[in-house]
């Protein structure tokens, strides 16, 4: 069986600063526009995730939305799992192989550089930085969620807004 895990950075939000809760930072202007298209571009590529998982902060929350909008999934479904918050790689992987096998398509929205890290891991590939609303599509075949590990997939693309 083929799994794709799509991992998503969230789409570009508002400065960090010390008057305002990081997990309450909202996306700018572009960061919202940058996540819509974002979404028309993974429609395009036949995105249909069966589970959409984001981290609890406003900004992947509002990113992960705006997507599910435009690849035809209902926002009520959205799962936040606080463990994809300020996470490490381990809790990354945690989430991931702790999945049902009987799903095959898997869009994960997080943070950076964890999911940088994690693409790079589960390919092999040097991806550099996953930019702002950038993803990645990982494909696993003949592997279930709970061998996931280093080298276990093969990058299928790599999209980011701007991207030609």
């Amino acid at each position: 069986m083929v799994k794709h895990l799509i991992l998503l950075r969230h789409a570009q939000a508002e400065p960090y600063s010390p008057a305002v809760v990081d997990e309450e930072r909202e996306l700018t202007g572009t960061g919202i526009a940058d996540a819509s298209r974002m979404g028309v571009k993974l429609k395009s590529l036949q995105v249909c995730p069966e589970i959409l998982i984001c981290s609890p902060a406003n900004r992947t929350v509002t990113t992960a939305q705006l997507i599910a909008e435009q690849v035809g999934y209902e926002r009520e479904k959205i799962k936040t799992d606080p463990s994809l918050y300020e996470t490490s790689m381990r809790n990354l992987m945690s989430v991931i192989t702790s999945l049902p096998e009987s799903l095959s398509q898997v869009l994960i929205v997080s943070h950076n550089p964890n999911l940088t890290y994690l693409a790079e891991y589960l390919t092999q590939d040097e991806i550099g930085t996953l930019p702002t609303c950038g993803c990645v599509n990982i494909k696993l075949v003949d592997k279930t969620w709970a061998e996931l590990s280093g080298g276990s997939g093969s990058l299928v693309w790599f999209e980011y807004p701007g991207k030609n």
